[in-house]
């Protein structure tokens, strides 16, 4: 890369905002406190158990929600196994916690992705994610908010969140190429 190419942090940020989305760089000490300025509601949060060292879920995030909190939550919290530079794509593992229904069905979703698992483009990202899905995983990849306009005018939310945000953990890590 050279001194002029933005780096894959950068790509990602200008992909995010060309979307819609919002990202916000932390730091793993600044974790909750970001959390809790992103969300709609810290009454109504669910989420799942985060897969990072670094970081875990507030106690005032709902970790075993049930239909009945997902169905009143506001705002969803799932990890991202990665993110895609180019698009602004993230990745979500589909997990037996149940992260499908965490990060489809509230009106935000909250992704938490860790910068050192940020590529810089899909073929990466595929090469990547081959050998889990090859071993019958499943993920998501998903690329801002939902939107169709099956019916004449874009409308967000009809098949997901409306609103994504994206929290880019800084955890000392390069991201890869």
């Amino acid at each position: 890369m050279s001194a002029d190419s933005p780096s894959p942090v950068e790509r990602f940020e200008t992909s995010l905002d060309a979307l819609e989305v919002s990202v916000t760089r932390i730091e793993p000490r600044t974790f909750d406190e970001a959390l809790r300025d992103v969300v709609l509601d810290p009454e109504t949060v669910v989420g799942t158990p985060l897969p990072f060292d670094s970081v875990s879920l507030p106690d005032w995030v709902d970790d075993e929600p049930t239909p009945a909190t997902l169905e009143a939550a506001t705002t969803g919290v799932t990890a991202a196994s990665l993110g895609v530079a180019d698009y602004g794509s993230v990745v979500l593992p589909g997990t037996p916690d149940g992260s499908e229904p965490v990060s489809l069905f509230q009106d935000l979703h909250v992704a938490v992705l860790r910068r050192s698992d940020l590529v810089g483009d899909m073929r990466t990202a595929i090469e990547r994610l081959g050998p889990q899905l090859r071993e019958g995983h499943s993920a998501i990849v998903a690329t801002g908010p939902s939107a169709t306009a099956d019916m004449g005018a874009l409308v967000k939310g009809a098949h997901g969140p409306k609103d994504v945000h994206v929290l880019l953990l800084e955890d000392g890590g390069a991201a890869d190429e």
